[in-house]
């Protein structure tokens, strides 16, 4: 540690003397550290703006190129329960804050890592976790102080976007920063809220990223598919996750057919089913019909007959997101909903090789505004997207909390500084539970360093030298140690702050386990097995696991 600063491992002379605990308090431990330590090295590479790509193969044979922390945790199959219990808090985080999935991890493999240490050097691990809790509070009422800016109510947060967004793969970051930054200002309500499904995402293959461009109404990617291709005026839509056809005589809910006279029959009878249904769809005023499946020809002839527009999407996330801003519910069959959604209009609009279909509202009470994302990959397109999500995710942090905190590391390594001077100043249990965290604080600016490609321990020990004179302004860049003020790198405090206390909560649980126990309905009976496999059975460790 720099600067004189006692290491962790120091601890078995410097407070607890005699024999170390090994095997007994940090046993328990060993196991889960395995796991998540394995699930570490894996996100490790792919953290910060400078990290590597990752080709993954998921278990549906599907194959993934990204360098997305949240893409490569979904596409895993894990086999350690606190491997998967990681991961659960990491991709809530994404939910939360959509930025800080791959800081949650290394932070939580990190502690966990300092946490052992501790308990080899002999603190009792009832003490640890209420040291460990009492640590993870004072880091979090230190972060505010280290807020140097906050976005006023009329100030571009795109700067702000752009920290968030700006990833190893995003070659015109900028340009879309600009561009979600004017979309979620567009969609604010007049007293300062932000509904984030306000804000489409319609992504379409072809073009170039800088074709990008904005739509007002809410754009999904879709297409009309009879003869009633737009609605110029009161549009009442229904949402359908079912596909716009006839009961299939195969489906598991309908009786067995034995003759084609019965088949025919059927036939009829759905065809008059049909008809009532759209029928009753008309009565209601529904003249937009959206269905997340086949549109069959002759059911789409009865919307024809009654001038109802049909929509086709292939997402059930399109089908999500018209639900929520239309104000109607998605319906598994075709029933009319009791509420039909309104907009003033529904048409398409090509855009070059792609098409959409827009939902549009009067000004000045439009409800919602879209990105529409062009590109010539998919796996362009994916990055992309994600990122502009992290993007609109990041303006509902700022609208809830406006402070901003120094990025690229920063504010790792003030914490840990400021943790570090108080634990060495202190006697007794407290200190040396500080020292563990601001170790675990520092890993993450040095993993930015490995990753740029850097010397981490010259740029680390120019960086630490800048926060110990005092300069918290300090962080990593792509040429070493930068001021990240003047390169306007920021992080945004609502999400830090969730994300401190999610690795608190996940490494607290971790650090009490005392075994790990699983119950399974195949496991074979103990007379099956003989003495020999039923020892070996007992010292068969729990399988670490990771696999794509």
């Amino acid at each position: 540690m720099a600067h004189g600063a006692p290491s962790v491992r120091e601890l078995p002379q410097r407070l607890w003397p005699g024999p170390s605990g090994q095997g007994a308090e940090g046993q328990h431990l060993r196991s889960s550290l395995a796991a998540v330590q394995a699930l570490a090295n894996v996100i490790r590479p792919c953290y910060g703006p400078y990290g590597l790509q990752k080709l993954l193969v998921t278990a549906k044979g599907e194959t993934v190129f990204t360098g997305y922390a949240t893409a490569i945790l979904g596409a895993l199959q894990l086999q350690h329960p606190a491997a998967r219990l990681l991961r659960e808090v990491a991709l809530g985080q994404a939910e939360h804050s959509g930025d800080g999935v791959a800081f949650v991890v290394l932070l939580a493999e990190a502690l966990l890592t300092q946490a052992e240490l501790l308990l080899s050097a002999g603190l009792p691990r009832s003490q640890l976790r209420e040291a460990y809790a009492a640590a993870a509070a004072e880091t979090l009422d230190l972060l505010p102080s280290l807020a140097i800016r906050s976005l006023g109510p009329l100030e571009d947060p795109s700067g702000a976007l752009y920290s968030v967004m700006n990833t190893h793969t995003l070659s015109q970051a900028g340009h879309l920063a600009r561009m979600v930054a004017q979309v979620c200002w567009a969609a604010k309500e007049l007293d300062g809220t932000f509904h984030r499904e306000r804000v489409g995402v319609c992504v379409l293959q072809g073009g170039q990223l800088e074709d990008s461009c904005l739509l007002p109404g809410l754009a999904v990617p879709g297409k009309p598919c009879g003869q009633v291709t737009v609605v110029l005026r009161g549009a009442r839509v229904a949402v359908f996750a079912c596909p716009f056809g006839l009961p299939s005589p195969n489906a598991p809910a309908t009786a067995r057919l034995s003759s084609p006279t019965e088949l025919v029959q059927f036939r009829r009878e759905s065809e008059s089913l049909f008809q009532r249904q759209v029928e009753q769809l008309a009565n209601v005023g529904v003249n937009v019909v959206v269905v997340c499946g086949d549109v069959e020809e002759k059911p789409l002839a009865q919307a024809d007959k009654y001038n109802i527009m049909v929509i086709q999407v292939k997402s059930p996330r399109e089908l999500a997101g018209l639900s929520e801003v239309l104000g109607t519910p998605v319906m598994h069959h075709l029933v009319a909903p009791l509420e039909p959604g309104k907009c003033q209009r529904v048409y398409g609009q090509e855009l070059r090789e792609g098409l959409a279909v827009v939902f549009e509202w009067d000004p000045p009470a439009t409800p919602a505004l879209s990105v529409v994302l062009r590109g010539p990959t998919r796996a362009g397109l994916r990055e992309a997207e994600q990122a502009v999500y992290h993007g609109i995710d990041a303006f509902f942090q700022l609208c809830q909390d406006p402070r901003l905190l120094p990025g690229a590391g920063a504010t790792e390594m003030a914490l840990a500084k400021m943790l570090s001077d108080r634990g060495t100043a202190l006697e007794g249990l407290r200190g040396p539970v500080l020292l563990a965290f601001a170790q675990a604080l520092r890993s993450l600016p040095a993993t930015l360093a490995e990753n740029a490609g850097l010397a981490a321990s010259r740029v680390m020990a120019d960086v630490s030298a800048a926060h110990q004179a005092g300069y918290f302004l300090a962080g990593v860049g792509v040429e070493g140690m930068i001021d990240v003020a003047s390169e306007e790198v920021w992080d945004t405090l609502g999400a830090k702050a969730h994300g401190i206390q999610a690795v608190a909560d996940v490494v607290l649980e971790l650090v009490t386990v005392d075994e790990i126990v699983m119950a399974k309905e195949t496991a074979p009976s103990r007379q099956d097995l003989n003495p020999e496999e039923e020892k070996a059975k007992d010292r068969r460790p729990w399988p670490v696991e990771i696999h794509m």
